[in-house]
């Protein structure tokens, strides 16, 4: 019988699209996939330390597992990859005695069949933390999990060291892939049916093609904009300081780009913008933010706010509730500041806000933004939108979800034979999160 494999996924869209690679590596070297770790014979949790409770959520699930041995003698390898693996190397062995066997860093998931093989017969802990710099992967390892949507990653690591950031410490610096392996993976995933390419990258819109130096990402946009089979390019995360205004062209003329462009601001106070070192200011995001608008008036912009950090007054906090009023985001992931190791932050700021105080402010800021969304969406009630359905509805059994180009979710009911498919639909009603319509 084939071993199996179980992937658990803490974590961004690059650490879900990583968990895609390790699954096809794994079922290349004759695993077999499944969806409980009772059955397992291998476990693979990928981590995210972006946020703390990310981690806290690691080490929650190894003592379910270690629990799962005692009590059903079924002992699975135990895996730990992705960031937290990455930041915390041997300290995950010590902290999780006799659980963990493998601890593989953000660089070395390309040699996971090697190294379970390795476990497997030296059964004693692994731990391969190189920062391998090739970003280079073979084409055909990743097992997508989306039927519709493809993530391709266009560069790894990242070099803006963001006082509060602990990428740039778990992936390494920054590191292009070239643009003909970017291209390849592409086509690749247009001849399998999927219709929207999502590229990934800590700042997409920083890439140049190190096998081809007149390529920046527009050109990389216009080169996928010409794939057959392709319908939609979205991409995460742009720098707010690396918009120009030829990017900006692109968007306009070039109509598979979604109208949807995430723009992470974290705050909106100029103090403590200096802090976190976004080397932008208050105000010269919002001037961008007005020549978006001036050049896109259709585009919905998203964003990442962080809350509390540190030294953050409550005048910093209104300048932040003020700027999210004036830019009238579609959507917004924010957050509590935590201390990341290793971060200039953690080295050099107190975290001095109080939790109470951190928890006051995200309350207040989502109450904020989801007043907005709702008004932004009640406007789509009784206009017809063209909407690319990519899953079952996860609230229904007889509906369907998909996004629209400026990725609001849509909900509407229809047979699975849509998936993949484009439609027109008419919107009924909306909520802060989603609307609901039925096809035209």
């Amino acid at each position: 019988m084939a071993r199996k494999y179980l992937i658990e996924t803490f974590g961004c869209q690059m650490n879900a699209h990583d968990s895609e690679r390790m699954a096809g590596l794994l079922e290349q070297a004759g695993f077999e996939a499944t969806d409980a770790a009772a059955d397992a014979d291998i476990v693979v949790i990928n981590t995210c330390s972006v946020r703390e409770r990310a981690e806290d959520k690691l080490y929650t699930r190894l003592g379910e597992l270690r629990q799962l041995a005692s009590e059903q003698g079924h002992d699975p390898i135990v895996a730990v990859a992705g960031c937290v693996a990455q930041q915390e190397g041997d300290a995950l062995l010590r902290r999780s005695p006799g659980v963990a066997d493998l601890i593989i860093g953000t660089h070395a998931i390309r040699r996971l069949p090697m190294l379970v093989d390795r476990a497997a017969m030296e059964r004693r802990p692994l731990v391969d933390l190189t920062l391998y710099e090739d970003v280079s992967f073979p084409l055909g390892v990743t097992r997508r999990a989306d039927p519709v949507k493809a993530y391709v990653t266009i560069i790894e690591g990242c070099n803006e060291f963001c006082s509060f950031c602990v990428v740039p410490y778990t992936r390494g610096h920054e590191r292009m892939r070239p643009k003909a392996d970017i291209l390849a993976e592409v086509r690749d995933a247009a001849g399998s049916g999927h219709r929207e390419i999502q590229m990934l990258g800590q700042i997409v819109n920083h890439y140049t093609a190190p096998d081809d130096p007149s390529c920046d990402f527009t050109g990389l946009l216009e080169a996928i904009h010409d794939v057959p089979g392709i319908e939609r390019i979205r991409f995460a995360s742009p720098h707010p300081r690396h918009v120009t205004d030829r990017f900006l062209g692109a968007m306009t003329r070039l109509s598979k780009i979604c109208r949807h462009l995430h723009l992470p601001v974290q705050s909106g106070s100029t103090r403590v913008l200096s802090d976190m070192r976004r080397r932008y200011t208050r105000e010269s995001y919002l001037d961008l933010v007005a020549k978006i608008r001036g050049t896109l008036p259709d585009v919905a912009l998203s964003t990442d706010m962080i809350v509390g950090f540190p030294g953050e007054t409550e005048a910093d906090f209104e300048a932040t509730l003020s700027l999210t009023a004036a830019v009238g985001y579609h959507s917004m992931f924010s957050f509590k500041y935590s201390p990341r190791p290793n971060t200039l932050a953690d080295k050099r700021l107190p975290d001095d806000v109080a939790d109470e105080e951190k928890t006051r402010r995200i309350v207040a800021l989502q109450a904020l933004q989801r007043e907005i969304q709702s008004k932004l969406n009640a406007r789509l009630v009784g206009q017809e939108i063209e909407v690319l359905v990519d899953a079952a509805s996860r609230r229904r059994e007889t509906e369907l979800s998909g996004r629209t180009s400026t990725n609001v979710v849509v909900n509407l009911p229809g047979p699975a034979a849509r998936i993949g498919q484009t439609v027109r639909v008419r919107v009924e009603r909306a909520g802060p999160h989603s609307v609901w319509g039925r096809e035209v």
